[in-house]
């Protein structure tokens, strides 16, 4: 039994309605942005805060909280239940700090702002969505002052994305990656080791082959589609987890320069994978989540970047590649390799290469910094984005589209959010050097399609923990170390300087 304490078990019944209403939440997000008709966003809206502000009152429910306490006090408690007891203490420690009012104007505001978001961003129109963000910035101004702070507003929501996260960890890991990075960038441009573009970037695909191209590369990753999980199409891809047996990914199909949407697939199946693999017996239970967004993030860019970038991988799938892309067969696996490992500065955060895309999270993380500490107004943002891009990248942007528009994650109302992916970066690299000490023949493996070692690591390593341990707690159990920026600068290294990968 993972649940044998009888308060843990009491408190486990108590707050399954709490899980129940986050299971309904995360459907309700997913069909926000699948299928709900755009005029449907004002009465999903409501319902969404009504349902957030219900979570809140349940979590801070007398006898939920009496039961908490309760449970802290007891020291024989096995890693399970202690984990129980830690979540549970810090969604109740944010719970009384956010007043019921706030919760739900932020989760209304950003139902409505969503859709809003979409229609901004089809019309090239910052000034559409211009209120909607002004109001979330300062709903999260509001939220970083009830949670508290030590050091700086900040630290109040990265906390909120990131369990014990501070912006000076944050700047500590730019500190070694953004000059690590610039290095590695102004080496390949100037001594030109990578293609700065490819001509298939400029070929049309049509979207039915490319369907299949992506369904099979899901069939080999062992993807359970149509059991606990579906593929589906949405204006910025995303991953719901609406529980351990139900899965959902998105892609979008632009009809141009295919790795776009089949990056996209294998960077969802990375997320996705990591709820599937979560023990079973978590079910229905506060740890039935991963373990923080940066850690999920590691999941998506390690399936992405460390093993999709790879050429074992680009060999693997050329066959698929030829049989559903009939402009593919003019090309070799290598070609095809030097097209999927283009480096070169540009606008699109999801489109990034592995080298310049922590400058596109460098930019956001100081920009939201900016926001939350009053320093700048939601309307200064387009030129401040150019001006940072392009200290970062040499780039300014053209549209609003292909700058301050581009991302979904300020209107869901998640700032403070960002940095999780550049976390995410980091330590797929630092799982990608232990893995390959305890699978040697790791690329072997991808070459001939062979996951199952490998998803057996991860889920033993990270997935099925859930939210058991704190991210630095996992990563110190599972690596014996905390998140280390060093791997990916090397990782970067040895692929794009080197070439030995």
């Amino acid at each position: 039994m993972v649940f044998e304490n009888p308060v843990i078990k009491q408190l486990i019944e108590k707050t399954r309605i709490l899980w129940a209403l986050g299971h309904a939440l995360s459907l309700m997000g997913w069909d926000t942005e699948t299928n709900m008709p755009p005029e449907g966003a004002m009465e999903r809206g409501i319902a969404a805060g009504e349902l957030s502000v219900l979570q809140q009152k349940i979590l801070l429910s007398p006898e939920i909280v009496n039961l908490v306490d309760k449970a802290d006090k007891i020291e024989d408690l096995n890693d399970y239940e202690r984990g129980v007891v830690r979540v549970l203490k810090r969604h109740i420690r944010i719970a009384k700090a956010l007043p019921p009012k706030l919760v739900y104007e932020l989760a209304r505001t950003s139902e409505e702002a969503r859709v809003v978001w979409r229609q901004a961003r089809e019309k090239d129109d910052f000034n559409l969505f211009r209120p909607y963000l002004e109001k979330i910035v300062n709903l999260n101004r509001e939220a970083a002052e009830y949670l508290g702070y030590v050091e700086h507003p900040y630290d109040a929501l990265l906390d909120l994305h990131e369990e014990g996260l501070l912006t000076r960890d944050v700047d500590q890991m730019f500190s070694v990656l953004e000059p690590g990075i610039r290095k590695v960038l102004d080496k390949v441009l100037s001594e030109e080791l990578f293609p700065k573009e490819h001509e298939l970037e400029k070929i049309r695909y049509d979207r039915d082959s490319m369907e299949k191209v992506n369904i099979e590369i899901l069939k080999i990753f062992g993807f359970p589609l149509g059991r606990r999980a579906r593929l589906d199409v949405s204006a910025h891809p995303f991953t719901t987890g609406i529980g351990i047996r139900d899965v959902r990914i998105t892609t979008r199909y632009e009809g141009i320069d295919f790795k776009r949407t089949m990056y996209s697939v294998i960077h969802e199946f990375g997320h996705a994978l990591y709820n599937l693999q979560i023990d079973e017996r978590l079910i229905a239970t506060p740890l039935a989540g991963g373990a923080s967004l940066g850690i999920h993030e590691s999941q998506s860019r390690f399936w992405e970047n460390i093993i999709g970038r790879s050429m074992s991988f680009t060999e693997a799938i050329y066959p698929i590649l030829t049989k559903y892309l009939d402009f593919i067969k003019k090309y070799s696996p290598e070609d095809i390799y030097y097209y999927f490992n283009t480096v070169r500065p540009g606008y699109i955060r999801v489109d990034a290469d592995e080298v310049t895309y922590n400058f596109h999270i460098l930019l956001r993380f100081k920009l939201e910094k900016l926001l939350i500490a009053g320093e700048v107004k939601v309307e200064e943002l387009p030129e401040l984005w150019n001006n940072e891009l392009e200290r970062l990248l040499g780039l300014r942007s053209r549209t609003y589209r292909e700058g301050v528009l581009q991302d979904i994650h300020w209107s869901m109302g998640q700032i403070g959010y960002f940095p999780t992916y550049s976390i995410g970066n980091v330590v797929s690299a630092q799982i990608r050097h232990y893995i390959m000490k305890d699978i040697p023949d790791f690329y072997e493996k991808i070459r001939n399609n062979d996951y199952k070692e490998i998803k057996e690591y991860l889920r033993e390593k990270i997935h099925r923990w859930g939210s058991t341990f704190a991210p630095k707690d996992l990563l110190k159990r599972s690596f014996g170390e905390e998140m280390n920026p060093k791997y990916f600068i090397d990782y970067l290294l040895e692929k794009y300087i080197y070439k030995k990968i």
